[in-house]
């Protein structure tokens, strides 16, 4: 008995190879739509249009060519039911017993500057996700193949089935589960782009989060572990469509991690910048005329914390600075790019990560998710320092231009510690960083000492808090180090406590009524 075997797709990658091993090896005789069907004729294998199949054409452009109980009958009757053999015999209903299908190009084609919502509609696949489901339905007896990389091994499993009958059966079971994956991810795909382009009760489009969250990522690459090496492990989604890595070790998942939250600061500096970073939370940052000058005061701020750090740039990362960074154990290094001499002083360094942040350094994603028990918490991501405009100093003393620009770089770098966080600075450079600790005034105390320890002054900077200060203790923390002036958001019930104490000794102090908590 011949088995048939129905062939349609858009991505064409090895079919003609593939479909000829079908009818020359396999004993396969062949279906076929449009593009795909005029491929294989040109190889000189013989195949049947679905439409001289079925007997009922091609209508509305092509909307509905395999929508026909002659396709879906042969793909999903039950071979060991004798009703749906008489059924199909009956009805005229040759069973099928290979589909290859791959889907319309939706997701590329809604990935294209400016385009049409008609033209993305159109790339909506209809009858194609159809059949995939109906075979991947009756996998037990329908071998279903929606990826090109699966051919070979079809063909050799194929080529086995007279002597390991169970690896086709394993494989068939194999490849259902990805049909649904895809089709899966191909309506999360056109449920995410209607989404961002429709509004209603519904869909909460204007706000970012529907009432159904429908996100898929693939699967990127295996990691060795975890943030522990008992911990499995994977990177899911585009993460390396933003980054080109250039040499050193497989990034782990710390590594991304902190690649991530490096990224995101480095992306709130125009000026030439260098940021250290540790556990995601940044220990030495500065701005500069030049990369060179903004590394030795980033790394003045703290030279212990660097080892075995992050550090990211936000120009290109030249040979001096590269012979500077080279004195220290650093994990990776990210940067726009990298000229030749700064590669081959960091080729010495063959477990170095080197990274490419392609397109530049900045801020990509839009949200953040995060897994919590039972589900995940959505928020639109902290990309704004607030109001710049509306920032009020509520102290007698207004604040010296050299203390607003202070004060502007340390609350740029604050949103990006961990609360609670405290961030001393002069000009454009931080002196010391508290971050993570439950109690704020502690904070300040680890900055301080942080600043001692690397022998910087903190007479004349100024403090930045991510978050209110609760008490008059934590602002009188700050003074007593020698800060003159300090920026928080403000709103706390003492308020006018914390605005005393900065009066009683001469601080300016401003308040820009937003926080930034980092959890």
């Amino acid at each position: 008995m011949a088995k048939l075997a129905l062939l349609s797709v858009s991505d064409k990658r090895g079919l003609a190879a593939f479909a000829t091993a079908l009818v020359r090896h396999h004993g396969y005789t062949l279906l076929s739509t449009g593009g795909t069907a005029k491929l294989i004729a040109d190889q000189g294998i013989p195949v049947t249009e679905v439409s001289q199949h079925t007997g009922f054409p091609e209508i509305m452009e092509g909307r509905v060519k395999t929508l026909h109980p002659k396709i879906h009958g042969g793909l999903l009757c039950r071979r060991d039911k004798p009703d749906h053999l008489a059924q199909a015999e009956r009805n005229g209903i040759a069973l099928i017993d290979l589909v290859v299908v791959n889907l319309y190009p939706f997701e590329q084609t809604v990935a294209k500057p400016g385009v049409h919502f008609e033209e993305a509609i159109e790339n909506i696949d209809i009858g194609g996700p159809s059949m995939l489901r109906s075979a991947a339905k009756n996998h037990e007896s329908v071998t279903v193949v929606c990826d090109p990389a699966d051919y070979d091994g079809v063909l050799a499993a194929f080529a086995a089935e007279a002597t390991e009958p169970a690896r086709l059966a394993e494989l068939r079971r194999t490849l259902a589960l990805k049909v649904f994956q895809r089709t899966a991810t191909y309506d999360a795909a056109i449920a995410a782009y209607l989404e961002g382009q429709l509004a209603g009760p519904d869909l909460e489009a204007l706000s970012g989060f529907p009432k159904t969250l429908t996100r898929t990522w693939h699967k990127a690459q295996s990691l060795r572990y975890g943030e522990n090496p008992h911990q499995k492990a994977a990177l899911y989604g585009t993460f390396h469509d933003h980054f080109t890595q250039l040499q050193g070790k497989e990034l782990s998942y710390n590594n991304i991690l902190d690649i991530t939250a490096a990224t995101y600061l480095i992306g709130e500096f125009e000026r030439p910048t260098v940021a250290i970073l540790k556990h995601t939370n940044p220990c030495g940052v500065a701005s500069a005329d030049t990369l060179s000058a903004a590394w030795e005061k980033a790394y003045a701020t703290d030279r212990q914390a660097p080892f075995g750090g992050i550090i990211i740039v936000n120009q290109t990362l030249d040979a001096a600075l590269a012979q500077a960074i080279a004195e220290i154990f650093t994990e990776v290094i990210i940067a726009p790019r990298f000229s030749d001499e700064a590669m081959a002083i960091f080729a010495k360094k063959k477990n170095l990560r080197l990274m490419v942040a392609k397109g530049g350094i900045g801020a990509d994603a839009l949200q953040e998710i995060r897994s919590v028990v039972g589900g995940v918490l959505v928020q639109d991501r902290d990309r704004t320092l607030g109001n710049v405009s509306e920032f009020k100093v509520v102290t007698k003393r207004q604040p010296t231009a050299d203390e607003w620009a202070a004060m502007m770089f340390g609350w740029k770098v604050g949103k990006h510690v961990k609360s609670n966080s405290i961030v001393y600075c002069r000009g454009e450079q931080t002196l010391g960083v508290g971050a993570g600790q439950m109690a704020r005034v502690d904070s300040s105390r680890i900055a301080v000492w942080k600043a001692g320890e690397a022998g910087l002054d903190l007479r004349g900077s100024v403090v930045a808090s991510e978050a209110l200060f609760p008490f008059a203790d934590g602002l009188i923390a700050a003074a007593d180090a020698g800060a003159t002036a300090a920026i928080q958001p403000g709103g706390a019930i003492r308020d006018a406590e914390v605005i005393a104490a900065a009066d009683a000794r001469g601080m300016a102090m401003v308040f820009t009524g937003s926080r930034h908590f980092k959890h």
